[in-house]
This record gives C-alpha cells, sequence and structure tokens, in this order.
C-alpha cells in the first residue's frame, strides 16, 4: 500500500452521509473510539454491575471497541458493527452518554415491591366462599 492510501488526510474521501443534518466526520474512526470508551468508563462509573442496563451497555460497546481496534477501514467497521455509519454510531454514542446519567438517577433496577409470580403449571387458587 503507497503512503498516500495510508495518509491520513485522504483516508476519508466520503463527501456526505446522505442524512440530512448528519454531517461527515473525517475522523470518525478516532471521535467514535473516544465516545465507546468514554460509555464504557460513565456507565462503570455510575451503574450497579448487577443492573441489566449496565451489562447490556458493556456487552454492546466492548464490541464495538474490539471492532473498532481491530479495522482501520472505517467502511469495515460499519459493515461489521452493522449499525449505521460512523456518523450514526456516534450519534448513539453520544445519545448512550446522555442517558447514563438520568439511568443512574432514576435507578430502574431497584425495586421497592414484590413480583408474585404464579406457577403455570398448577391451576390458579380458588378464593373460599363465604
Amino acid at each position: 500500500m503507497s503512503f498516500f492510501l495510508r495518509a491520513p488526510c485522504l483516508q476519508s474521501l466520503k463527501q456526505t452521509t446522505g442524512i440530512v443534518g448528519l454531517e461527515v466526520i473525517p475522523n470518525g474512526r478516532q471521535v467514535l473510539g473516544d465516545l465507546v470508551r468514554k460509555v464504557l468508563f460513565d456507565v462503570r462509573a455510575s451503574i450497579p454491575e448487577d443492573a441489566g442496563y449496565r451489562k447490556v451497555v458493556e456487552q454492546t460497546y466492548e464490541h464495538r471497541l474490539a471492532i473498532i481496534e481491530a479495522n482501520e477501514d472505517p467502511a469495515a467497521i460499519e459493515a461489521e458493527i452493522g449499525s449505521g455509519q460512523l456518523e450514526e454510531l456516534v450519534a448513539q454514542a453520544k445519545d448512550e452518554l446522555g442517558l447514563i446519567p438520568k439511568m443512574a438517577e432514576w435507578k430502574p433496577w431497584v425495586f421497592d415491591h414484590t413480583i408474585k409470580i404464579h406457577d403455570e403449571e398448577a391451576p390458579p387458587a380458588k378464593e373460599e366462599e363465604k
């Protein structure tokens, strides 16, 4: 591969995302990698380990980070992640960063009520008639 094809200024030849209001990010791979690392840091700092939300966010963003680190080519990253263009992935990560503090405040994993589980095999108990 020649020097010119590897030059950072020539890596992104993309002119448009084709999505109104979503501009091309020339260094999208770097921006996305930084945001993914921030999402992982914030969710680990703010959300309990056993919370389902944290488990899903960690799994999703660890997977994305592994793909970003394994690929230099933005198109390969987009194809392997399969959730849109780099610019869309950046927008998703920014949205997640906005959601993490809200989830930490709301604490949807904390229950102050009990859940009654019915055995589907057994018929429902009949109430005694008076």
